[in-house]
């Protein structure tokens, strides 16, 4: 949480209220907006800020440019025996997901591993809530997808690659799994979004310019490019998401897609891989990961997720932190 910006707590209610008024009004499916709304107030409440409610913004905007479909029903194919594809038909990635997870857990159980196609989808939220819903359910899960062409790649000057999230989550026997959630930029773009909103700078190493030159001005990074992290590493890994997500399943790359109201020429659907594995098909026992978590807490490190559990707790008694200025501006469009 950044501190410099006002914050204030609010029930779970209300968070679900809003979102139900702003997604319905925009005119989201009923299915659409039930599981986009909980996604929302489920990020906001673990203090994702950047994929919570501040997504009713993008998601009101998207629907208003007319390019995804707002009452798509998606389509679900049994492709292979290890494979299960669902076409998004141009709508939101989250019912999609929820439409094919069921045949990917049955595959998984039966195969091993499988995995989950979904082309055609608009694609907002965090991938930690897909992959958790699986490793609940006791497998290991990987989730990606391209974003729009937000990156420049290592040594370029030019936004070329999405943020290109990638997660991970492995079920633990006793307590919460262990998860990572990250964009394989230096930042998050919706970090970067609120920061601008807010005037406020950013660290050096994040993005540079429409000139190509670095920058920590927010809004100069918005009509620049975000850079990899790790430099060359997250480069690689960045392409690797493009290479997964986009043409391995028959999908586009980041940059044959655009954000809405940017290209006449390019929607704004790209596709998700999300891949289950059944650990006990490999005949191992998820006891013997136990020992790395403990060798990691033992060192007083922290695991992955941590931060976001901890937040979640106290939203359960306290409401859920929002930001004063988003709140006002979610609160005028729910109205």
């Amino acid at each position: 949480m950044t501190e410099s910006r006002p914050y204030e707590r609010i029930p779970r209610q209300h968070a679900a209220d809003i979102a139900t008024k702003i997604l319905g009004g925009a005119g989201y499916s009923q299915a659409h907006v039930e599981v986009m709304a909980r996604n929302m107030v489920e990020a906001q409440a673990q203090e994702c800020h950047s994929h919570g409610l501040y997504r009713l913004v993008s998601c009101s905007t998207v629907a208003e440019s007319g390019l995804v479909n707002l009452t798509a029903t998606p389509e679900v194919t049994d492709r292979a025996p290890g494979v299960v594809a669902v076409d998004a038909k141009g709508g939101n990635s989250l019912l999609a997901f929820q439409a094919g997870v069921g045949q990917l857990v049955e595959k998984a159980r039966a195969s091993g591993i499988a995995a989950l196609a979904v082309n055609d989808c608009f694609h907002y939220s965090a991938l930690w809530w897909e992959v958790e819903q699986l490793s609940a359910q006791g497998l290991v899960a990987l989730a990606m997808t391209p974003t729009h062409p937000y990156v420049a790649p290592f040594g370029g000057t030019q936004p070329l690659l999405g943020t290109n999230p990638l997660a991970f989550s492995w079920p633990r026997p006793d307590g919460e799994p262990y998860t990572f959630d990250f964009a394989t930029s230096a930042v998050a773009r919706g970090e970067v979004e609120l920061r601008s909103r807010q005037g406020e700078a950013l660290p050096e190493e994040w993005a540079i310019d429409d000139a190509g030159q670095p920058t920590t001005d927010s809004t100069k990074a918005l009509a620049g490019a975000l850079l990899p992290f790790g430099r060359h590493k997250g480069s690689a890994i960045s392409t690797m998401v493009e290479l997964m997500a986009g043409p391995l399943i028959g999908d586009l790359l980041s940059c044959q897609t655009a954000e809405p109201g940017s290209s006449a020429r390019k929607g704004v659907q790209h596709g998700e891989l999300v891949i289950a594995i059944d650990p006990g098909r490999f005949g191992v026992s998820l006891e013997t990961a136990e020992r790395l978590f403990e060798e990691i807490s033992d060192q007083g490190a922290r695991l992955p997720s941590e931060r976001r559990r901890a937040a979640k707790r106290e939203a359960a008694k306290a409401g859920l932190l929002v930001a004063s200025h988003l709140l006002a501006d979610l609160e005028r469009r729910a109205a």
